[in-house]
């Protein structure tokens, strides 16, 4: 190499490097010292003493392209592994492995990973942390969110610095993606449209992407959804804990459960009323509904059905094994029926932020579903059909539910009662005491 002293032209960036370089004396760049005839004869190369400034000018320009300036802050070593303290054991577990899951991504930049939880649980800090990973390698990336996006492409229809189609270009082919808070569910036909025509075509060519949705996949346009499904592609991970920035909501009960209603109904506050002159039969089906309801609580399987009469104390053991999984970090939906359906109804005002489908997604598929206070007898048609499609669900799914009625078996709907009577599924416990008073009766 050789160093010249020599002006640039007004088209040229001038170059300052060391003063102190023995190749450039400061100047910033070198001649290569090629023999005439060579295609890099006479041409300027940048001189090594400005790796650094060059590699940092680079990661501005790519944060510049990535969206990720105001995010820069956001990465793994300030991102908590288990979550806030108090969390349950089951929701810590879940932070980590979506934390390690992300890690792991950001290490390859390979194939396509898919965050999902509910707002405020960590999903954006992860896909900034990955793609600020991704920056610091070189890796051109692009961190946008789903509104922003389309309103970037419905804009550039009025803009004179890029086309539509470059700037569509560019988004699709974007060597990393990041797309945070997805959720085609109230897109327009347009909308829908070109997020598939992006998904599809990184699909096609492999590209690596990052999905953040609060959605359910079944919530997801279904073109988009079959692609982020694909196993062999995708990565799907679920971040099953509550929103990190309200701390006082330590609870992370479901939005439709009232078991904030039901906290000291537990275990230890149950009245076995041996001392309210009930009979020997009573008492013994009292007893084995309470050690069954124990039972289950600390290994939920299978069904549990609670009969009998209003006050007999099913709302109470039902409770009691919602508590303990809640304190054990895995608050289930616990509901009555008519809150159930209440909720259900909600989502046909056109104003509802759900759609039904969500809705009744979320809690056919809850992983421990208690459902109080069942009747069957004086339905209509709409409600004995869901009822029907929410049971049968679970049944073929084998997931977790408790159920309490003050109904007998023969007042149920016939194919709610099939489900029931499968004991290799179900386990029917009838209490027989009478509604507590708490005075004692004289047993005769």
């Amino acid at each position: 190499m050789s160093k010249e002293n020599f002006q640039t032209s007004s088209n040229t960036e001038r170059f300052v490097g060391d003063p102190e370089c023995p190749l450039c004396g400061g100047i910033g760049y070198v001649r290569s010292d090629h023999p005439v005839g060579h295609t890099n004869f006479g041409k300027l190369t940048v001189c090594i003493c400005r790796n650094e400034e060059i590699s940092e000018r680079n990661r501005s320009k790519l944060y510049a392209l990535s969206h990720l300036d105001e995010l820069k802050d956001l990465i793994f070593d300030n991102f908590e592994p288990r979550g806030r303290i108090g969390l349950g054991e089951h929701q810590a577990a879940s932070i980590e492995y979506v934390y390690n899951q992300s890690k792991h991504f950001a290490t390859n930049l390979e194939g396509w990973l898919l965050l999902q939880g509910k707002v405020g649980c960590g999903k954006t800090h992860l896909a900034a942390a990955i793609g600020n990973i991704a920056v610091e390698k070189g890796k051109q990336t692009l961190f946008i969110t789903v509104p922003d996006l389309l309103d970037s492409l419905r804009f550039s229809f009025s803009d004179s610095d890029t086309t539509f189609e470059e700037r569509f270009e560019e988004i699709r082919c974007s060597p990393l993606l990041i797309l945070d808070d997805f959720g085609t569910q109230n897109a327009t036909s347009w909308a829908q449209e070109k997020l598939f025509q992006i998904v599809n075509y990184r699909y096609i060519n492999k590209l690596p992407l990052v999905v953040t949705t609060n959605l359910s996949l079944m919530e997801i346009e279904a073109r988009i959804r079959s692609r982020l499904e694909d196993p062999e592609l995708v990565t799907g991970v679920i971040i099953n804990a509550p929103d990190y920035r309200r701390p006082t909501d330590d609870t992370g009960h479901h939005e439709l459960s009232s078991l904030s209603y039901h906290g000291q109904r537990t275990f230890g506050s149950f009245s076995l009323r041996k001392d309210e002159g009930l009979s020997p039969q009573e008492v013994k089906t009292l007893e084995k509904a309470y050690k069954a309801a124990e039972k289950f609580a600390k290994k939920p399987k299978g069904w549990m059905v609670i009969t009998g009469d209003y006050g007999s104390g099913k709302t109470h053991l039902a409770a009691a094994i919602a508590n303990y999984q809640a304190g054990l970090g895995n608050p289930p939906l616990f509901v009555t029926l008519p809150d159930l359906l209440d909720h259900l109804r909600a989502t046909f005002n056109p104003n509802s932020p759900i759609t039904y489908d969500r809705r009744f997604d979320e809690i056919r598929t809850a992983p421990l579903l208690i459902l109080d206070d069942l009747g069957t007898q004086s339905m209509t048609p709409w409600v004995r059909e869901k009822l029907y499609q929410l049971f049968n669900h679970r049944y073929n799914a084998q997931l977790p539910t408790v159920i309490t009625t003050a109904d007998s078996l023969d007042e149920m709907d016939d194919r709610i009662r099939s489900r029931m009577l499968d004991t290799r599924l179900c386990k029917i416990y009838a209490i027989t005491t009478p509604a507590f008073t708490g005075k004692k009766r004289k047993y005769t």
